[in-house]
């Protein structure tokens, strides 16, 4: 991962339609009708790299739509707003773009307690709602699905990144049946993604023969990790898992190897960031799970990562630029099938012309082939886990998850 600030990139990508109202679904902006596409994501505080790479990664994609008039007659804009990781701004975002009538999707949050927060008002409104990095399963299936008993909680929303049961999966795979260990001790951050990646992991892992040799819940804004370093000590665990992200997941690992303990910390796609191992000293061997194969080993990745480049961004793309831009493009794609369904023109009640597009929606992206099956889920559930060599991360095994 190159270097990243936490500095926006010159120019801010928080735009708004400008222009006066039309008959249509958006703004007229002389012979182009501007459709905007809202971004939500931690654009300042301790997750904004994950946040500001998602931006970046979501202007890209409407800038190539409108390089490429992918759509006649119509330009993309992103209105980009900062939830701060905090449930109660991302509501108050979700209502922000619900009122302007020229937002006709939203890309993200990251965070799924913040979608929590996010998904009715914007399925009330009938806006459609595609997250990039959402990865708990019960806000596409809800809590149902751990009993086999899966509904669709919200018509609106719709992601690229596949889910926690998906993803626990796949980590306890690799660490049961290709790392060959075989005693764990497991910690998440009390947080909606946390708790339930562990819950997942757990499930997988006993079933495949692992042992949890202790739990434990930590406060995610703590720094000081001594005392739950001294206990899992005392386990003979070979591993630690910790559902939660990368800010707290640092400093719990440099403590633990600071103990006296040589083993690794594991974690999901919210440590799988270049800032983790800028937090810890003692990265090396720590291991992660990330949604998809790797970006940069992607063929349909190589003009979304020059693009990028050649685009100057002070940030990096980080763990979800790849699926950002494919979020943001499947919008792009289901505008594309609302205007011509209407004579080429955005549909008058262009957020239900949108919805109606999604479950038409299949294009080959940055990360493959992008589809959304009956709960708005991705149809890719392919994973990496990767392992910090030389400070950096880098991929170990790419597949599906082997289910415990």
């Amino acid at each position: 991962m190159i270097a990243i600030t936490a500095a926006l990139a010159a120019g801010s990508l928080t735009l708004t339609a400008c222009g006066s109202r039309d008959d249509d679904g958006g703004s007229s902006n002389g012979d182009k009708t501007t459709v905007v596409i809202g971004l939500d994501a931690p654009l300042s505080g301790d997750l904004s790299a994950l946040g500001l790479g998602m931006k970046n990664s979501a202007d890209l994609a409407a800038k190539t739509a409108n390089k490429k008039e992918f759509v006649k007659g119509v330009e993309f804009k992103i209105e980009a707003l900062d939830d701060q990781a905090q449930p109660s701004v991302g509501q108050q975002n979700a209502q922000k773009f619900i009122s302007n009538k020229d937002v006709l999707g939203v890309v993200g949050p990251l965070n799924s307690s913040v979608s929590q927060q996010m998904q009715k008002p914007l399925n009330d409104a009938g806006l459609t709602q595609v997250s990039p990095a959402n990865t708990g399963t019960e806000l596409t299936q809800g809590d149902g699905w751990k009993t086999g008993d899966s509904v669709r909680q919200f018509k609106t929303f719709f992601r690229t990144a596949t889910t926690d049961e998906i993803q626990g999966a796949f980590a306890a795979d690799y660490l049961y049946n290709k790392a060959k260990l075989k005693k764990v001790y497991l910690i998440d951050d009390q947080k909606t993604y946390g708790a339930g990646l562990a819950a997942s992991f757990k499930a997988n892992f006993t079933k495949f023969g692992g042992k949890i040799v202790g739990t434990d819940h930590i406060n995610p804004d703590d720094r000081d990790f001594n005392a739950v370093v001294a206990k899992i000590k005392k386990t003979g665990a070979q591993a630690l898992y910790y559902g939660g992200e990368y800010p707290a997941a640092g400093p719990l690992s440099q403590q633990l190897k600071d103990s006296g303990q040589n083993i690794p910390l594991m974690g999901g796609d919210g440590i799988y960031s270049g800032e983790f191992p800028k937090l810890n000293k003692k990265a090396e061997g720590d291991l992660a799970t990330s949604v998809g194969r790797p970006v940069e080993q992607l063929p349909s990745a190589k003009t979304f990562i020059a693009d990028y480049k050649a685009a100057g961004y002070e940030d990096d793309y980080e763990a979800y630029g790849g699926l950002t831009y494919d979020a943001t493009w499947a919008i792009i794609e289901a505008v594309k099938l609302a205007v011509e369904g209407n004579d080429g023109k955005v549909p008058s009640d262009g957020r239900k012309a949108v919805l109606d597009g999604m479950a038409k929606v299949k294009f080959d992206g940055v990360t493959g082939t992008i589809s959304f099956d009956e709960f708005g889920d991705t149809t890719n559930h392919t994973m990496t886990a990767y392992k910090i060599k030389d400070n950096a991360w880098a991929p170990e095994f790419s597949g599906e998850p082997k289910l415990g």
